[in-house]
């Protein structure tokens, strides 16, 4: 091949590899042109599509607080605890020979409990008594020695210091006669305590030790006894409760106003019962408040005569404190706690809930007391409470608040 043949075929060759690189830059061109109109018509189809509606605010039914003159009462939570409770321990020690009553039992003061062997006591018992009678004896010879010895001495037959002696003689006996009965009464004090009673009417608990047991004893407690039971009285019965500051504080104020008058009476609801049907009298009030709580222990005395209330048992309290006042009621489902505060949820002028931190007071008619935290002229909201979420709008319907008069004990 000639070299002209030759330059020829390689332009051809140039040629070709040329139009081939065309060829695909003009299809990467287009294809990118495609991918350009048709992402440019998916943005327009959504531009223009329409948004989704917003949700219509929730429906919440509102009314203002329900002004009423109440009485000013205090209310808390108290737990009701025996005024007499004792550990029945022996003060003999011995074996176990009899228990005399049923656990759980209510017992009369001076109820038969338990009995201890007493024969030991008994021989005991004896050898004071025999004690005594030797002694006695002794007595009667030392009298008879001192007598001749003073007769022997007048006739100047005997001495002085005889008579003396005598004389020594007949005290020493008189005193074993005194240390004689006094191993008597000991004696009798523990054959009497081989009797254990009861010591003021009350329920009595489990036994704790069985017939046939040997137990151990001690007149002192000085040294480890058998415990064999606990009893506890019920009538009448203490209920405490702790008043915090504010509420010690309304309470003292009350009671310089009227110069400590009548006794504090309280009102009491057991936890299954709807209304304050029982009564008690407060009578005591704490010294101090306690700094780790901030609050001040009170007692009431509560009568128990059907045995109903049992130590242990809980029950609310109501403390009047204090001449009838003006006072904000709404439903007590309307207030809602909020950590160590109670908050209630309102309406503002463009329907945004609005939450109002109050200070609440007992239940009257149904209704919970606002000390403070609402205005007469506050929309509360009484229903729909899960759909008001705070600064969120909301539909309002206006409703009404009643006060259940049937409850106003309650």
């Amino acid at each position: 091949m000639s070299d002209i043949e030759e330059q020829s075929a390689g332009e051809a060759m140039m040629t070709r590899k040329h139009l081939r690189k065309r060829t695909l830059l003009a299809g990467t061109i287009a294809t990118l042109a495609i991918a350009t109109v048709a992402a440019r018509f998916v943005y327009s189809s959504h531009a223009t599509a329409p948004a989704p509606a917003a949700p219509p605010p929730a429906q919440v039914v509102v009314s203002t607080p329900l002004a009423r003159t109440v009485n000013s009462r205090l209310g808390f939570l108290g737990q009701f605890s025996a005024i007499e409770r004792v550990e029945l321990r022996a003060q003999v020690g011995g074996t176990l020979t009899g228990v005399y009553f049923k656990d759980g039992d209510i017992v009369k003061k001076g109820d038969l409990l338990f009995t201890i062997d007493p024969r030991p006591f008994e021989i005991r018992l004896a050898q004071a008594n025999a004690a005594l009678e030797t002694a006695q004896a002794r007595v009667a010879l030392a009298a008879a020695e001192l007598h001749r010895a003073q007769v022997l001495a007048a006739k100047a037959f005997g001495t002085i210091e005889n008579v003396d002696q005598r004389t020594a003689d007949q005290r020493s006996a008189l005193a074993s006669v005194d240390d004689a009965k006094a191993q008597i009464r000991d004696a009798e004090f523990d054959l009497e305590h081989c009797r254990i009673v009861a010591p003021f009417t009350g329920r009595i608990g489990t036994h704790l030790v069985s017939a046939g047991n040997l137990i151990a004893g001690s007149r002192a407690g000085t040294s480890p006894t058998t415990l064999l039971a606990t009893m506890v009285s019920l009538d009448p019965i203490w209920l405490d409760f702790d008043m915090s500051e504010s509420d010690f504080l309304v309470y003292s104020r009350d009671r310089a106003r009227t110069k400590g008058g009548a006794p504090d009476k309280v009102e009491i609801a057991l936890s299954d019962e709807t209304s304050f049907v029982r009564r008690g009298t407060l009578d005591f009030v704490d010294n101090a408040l306690n700094r780790s709580s901030g609050t001040i222990h009170a007692r009431a005395t509560v009568t128990n005569h059907d045995n109903l209330l049992t130590p242990g048992e809980f029950a609310r309290v109501r403390l009047l404190a204090g001449a009838p006042v003006q006072a904000l009621l709404v439903p007590d489902e309307a207030v809602l706690p909020d950590q160590a505060q109670h908050v209630v949820m309102s309406v503002g002028p463009d329907n945004t809930v609005v939450p109002k931190p109050v200070e609440v007071g007992d239940l009257q008619g149904g209704l919970r007391v606002i000390r403070s935290g609402l205005a007469p002229t506050d929309r509360v909201i009484i229903e729909g409470i899960p759909h008001a979420v705070p600064g969120t709008k909301v539909a309002p319907q206006n409703g009404s608040i009643r006060y259940a008069a049937a409850a106003g004990a309650g």
